[in-house]
């Protein structure tokens, strides 16, 4: 057995073990590889384990990794997307997560038309304001977010977050919590579920599966260690 598939086994337990935690079914949750600085070796060796959604942070990247992967994969946009960034995401990506600003809602929408495809993106929220994150402040978000539904190319399945880093993951509970209750009102806002919630990583996925996370993304304890980049807006895992 590959170090990868140790790991993914490990990672699996205990997702199930919080799902039975909080009296939901395992599969209600997705799990993410985070592929960032990861060969499309280590990307196929994943895909043999089983795993078939990925993640990516980088534009120039993800350009020339995914046409070397397999091909049946689905790959999520997880990092900080700039404007002039906005036509290659919604060309390489499944999903754009890291929505974080209604300027870049609506240039993925001018993109999406150009292309003739319908793009699911989830907004991303700065919960805890931190400096060093991108994203919504939870309140601008419900100011702005009836002017996202005329974006009629964007497909908002949901809201992500990155908690702040800490060694102590019940420090992340808030967080977690606060989003959940944010994605609640903006679905009753916008007369529609959102029923994606990303949020959790390698060291804090039980606690978000507690509070309802049903995407976590993780990297470090699926793959190893992996050199680190002076990056505070990752989008991926700790």
């Amino acid at each position: 057995m590959s170090d990868v598939q140790e790991n993914l086994a490990r990672i699996q337990s205990r997702i199930e073990q919080a799902c039975a935690r909080s009296g939901r079914p395992p599969e209600s949750v997705r799990l993410m590889a985070v592929s960032k600085n990861q060969p499309p070796s280590r990307v196929a060796e994943a895909a043999a384990a089983g795993l078939t959604l990925f993640g990516e942070n980088r534009i120039q990247e993800a350009k020339v990794k995914i046409p070397e992967c397999p091909s049946h994969l689905e790959w999520h946009f997880i990092g900080h997307l700039q404007s002039n960034k906005a036509r290659d995401a919604a060309n390489l990506f499944n999903v754009v997560q890291g929505v974080d600003s209604l300027a870049l809602a609506q240039e993925l929408q001018k993109q999406a038309a150009k292309q003739a495809r319908s793009l699911p993106i989830l907004l991303e929220v700065n919960v805890a304001g931190e400096s060093s994150k991108f994203g919504w402040n939870p309140e601008r978000l419900l100011g702005e977010l009836l002017e996202l539904s005329p974006l009629s190319r964007l497909e908002i399945h949901g809201l992500m977050t990155i908690a702040p880093y800490s060694e102590d993951p019940e420090r992340a509970r808030p967080v977690f919590r606060r989003l959940r209750e944010l994605r609640d009102r903006c679905a009753d806002l916008l007369g529609a579920p959102l029923p994606v919630l990303s949020m959790g990583m390698s060291g804090d996925l039980e606690v978000a599966i507690e509070e309802g996370a049903t995407l976590v993304r993780v990297g470090t304890a699926l793959f190893g260690e992996r050199p680190r980049k002076a990056d505070p807006q990752e989008g991926s895992d700790h």
